[in-house]
């Protein structure tokens, strides 16, 4: 049997993270560190590995349930190597240090198991419920492997040059930057898109640091969630401004 798919082999590496290609990612697991994936994320393996559903503590349930942000993530374990993938959603790899970095959790696609995660609010400039965000803080020394829809733009944040960004385009930023939420427009008619221009929430960031920016607003297809082969709530529509439940807060 001959085909150009013979081509796309695997990759070979000793790095424990490999972009195989621009939408799938390889690990290589050694049987000492776990990983952290998002559920449903795997797509084939090679070796001995377990997949085992990943414990959430009380407050991360009470977190998820009030603000609609967390991750439901399975632990890979054994020796072999796992191949993740998500709706063909481009992968990037993250080095998280002390820095820290925040992060809308439909994007994450896994994680070293020992980065801490946190869920945390972030504020509009008209302090109205339901116009807030809650995003996911994570903290550690260790590799991050995030999805955007096509490829994304990495803006760099200064004191001089601050950034704002699509509420619902914005992927990730620097946790050492400020952030606010708000819109440009009149305060009576906040709850509502600018005009007619299709542009509304947005966030504001200063400091110095990065902020990272996908070519989507929307993850395609609207009506899937990450890691889940049956329809369901997906993606910044859920979890970020437009679809989220925010009246409860979360301390």
């Amino acid at each position: 049997m001959q085909s150009p798919l013979f081509s796309h082999t695997e990759q070979q590496s000793q790095d424990r993270y490999t972009v195989q290609n621009p939408q799938l990612l390889r690990v290589s697991l050694t049987g000492q560190d776990d990983l952290l994936a998002r559920k449903g994320a795997m797509v084939a393996y090679q070796g001995l590995i377990d997949f085992d559903g990943e414990y959430r503590s009380n407050s991360q349930r009470r977190a998820r349930a009030s603000t609609g942000e967390g991750l439901d993530l399975m632990r890979c374990s054994g020796q072999g190597t796992v191949y993740l993938a998500n709706l063909a959603q481009y992968v990037h790899l993250v080095d998280v240090d002390r820095e820290g970095m925040t992060v809308d959790s439909a994007y994450v696609l896994a994680l070293d198991s020992s980065l801490h995660t946190e869920v945390i609010a972030v504020d509009s400039q008209y302090g109205i419920s339901g116009t807030g965000k809650y995003q996911l803080n994570i903290s550690g020394r260790g590799k991050v492997a995030l999805m955007t829809s096509g490829q994304p733009l990495m803006l760099e944040v200064t004191p001089e040059k601050y950034v704002n960004a699509d509420s619902d385009a914005i992927v990730a930023w620097s946790s050492s930057l400020r952030v606010q939420m708000q819109a440009q427009t009149h305060s009576s008619n906040v709850r509502r898109r600018r005009g007619n221009t299709g542009e509304g929430w947005e966030l504001s960031f200063l400091g110095q640091g990065f902020a990272l920016v996908q070519p989507s607003e929307v993850m395609p297809p609207q009506d899937a969630q990450v890691g889940q082969g049956i329809a369901a709530q997906f993606g910044v529509g859920q979890q970020g401004a437009r679809g989220q439940n925010q009246n409860n807060a979360w301390n």
